[in-house]
């Protein structure tokens, strides 16, 4: 399987290898997006289990156990996420070095494209809605919050 060195093959190939490039720009803003979210829910937990380790109040360590295990379920979802990202983004750059190879040298491995590109996006997917599980579970706890610091809050006139 001679590579080609013709041109305008190369060229051609270089154009079709990239287009999938696109997609590896999204799948690293959410990389960056999910592993800030990540880093606030690590945080938030080493906060509350010190707060629960301080305290003496038994209603004060059983709101940090319910919120700590908001917090494990957040973690696992945003760590799913990256991994489901990762491995988009590692069959993303296969689908690319695959198109150049079949363009390049006439090797039948464009049907191996289309399976790791088709993989890539429905793991990319997947990954969307691990993303929304989390942001929903987040947005749950801190509504509880809100209404439960308004309940408990002195009437004003």
């Amino acid at each position: 399987m001679p590579l080609t060195t013709d041109p305008d093959t190369i060229t051609h190939a270089i154009q079709l290898a990239v287009a999938p490039v696109f997609l590896l720009t999204a799948v690293s803003g959410m990389i960056g997006a999910v592993a800030g979210r990540l880093a606030r829910i690590i945080d938030r937990a080493r906060f509350v289990e010190e707060r629960a380790h301080l305290s003496e109040d038994e209603a004060v360590v059983q709101r940090a156990h319910i919120e700590l295990a908001e917090l494990r379920n957040r973690g696992r979802l945003a760590n799913g996420c990256i991994a489901l990202l990762t491995t988009c983004a590692f069959l993303i750059g296969l689908t690319i070095i695959l198109l150049f190879l079949s363009e390049t040298t006439g090797a039948q491995s464009s049907r191996w494209a289309v399976g790791s590109f088709l993989t890539g996006v429905a793991c990319f997917l997947l990954a969307l809605l691990c993303f929304l599980a989390e942001t929903l579970i987040a947005t749950r706890l801190l509504n509880f919050r809100v209404r439960r610091v308004s309940a408990s809050a002195p009437m004003s006139k």
